[in-house]
């Protein structure tokens, strides 16, 4: 059973950093490309940052470029968003998703649907 579980959301105040979890199973992840999406209340799901590791590329939204990290944990098949810096318009639910044999831009700019989600966690930046 494929599964993506996403963790370490919170509320945090601005300037402040939160580091986001993905542990997945059921599939392997070496031939996926994995990404966080996120989705504001009233606005458009938006690509933040996804990565492969076929080449180990990776893609940054310009909204988060020099403060979000993409990364990844092989030993556990996790994947991880280091958010630092964070501003009140980074409140979002943030998703993890994975496609199959996918360029990271494609996976989080194209709008194609990922073959799997994960149920989101909540970020809340404010005073």
């Amino acid at each position: 059973q494929v599964q993506l579980v996403e963790s370490g959301g919170g509320l945090v105040q601005p300037g402040g950093s939160l580091r986001l979890s993905c542990a997945t199973s059921g599939f392997t992840l070496n031939y996926y490309a994995i990404g966080w999406f996120r989705q504001a209340p009233g606005k458009e799901r938006e690509g933040v940052s996804c990565f492969t590791s076929i080449d180990g590329s990776t893609y940054y939204a310009d909204s988060v470029k020099g403060r979000f990290t993409i990364s990844r944990d092989n030993a556990k098949n996790t994947v991880y968003l280091q958010m630092n810096s964070l501003k009140p318009e980074d409140t979002a639910v943030y998703y993890c998703a994975a496609r199959a044999v996918e360029t990271p831009r494609r996976l989080c700019t194209s709008g194609d649907p990922p073959n799997y989600w994960g149920q989101g966690t909540q970020v809340t930046v404010s005073s």
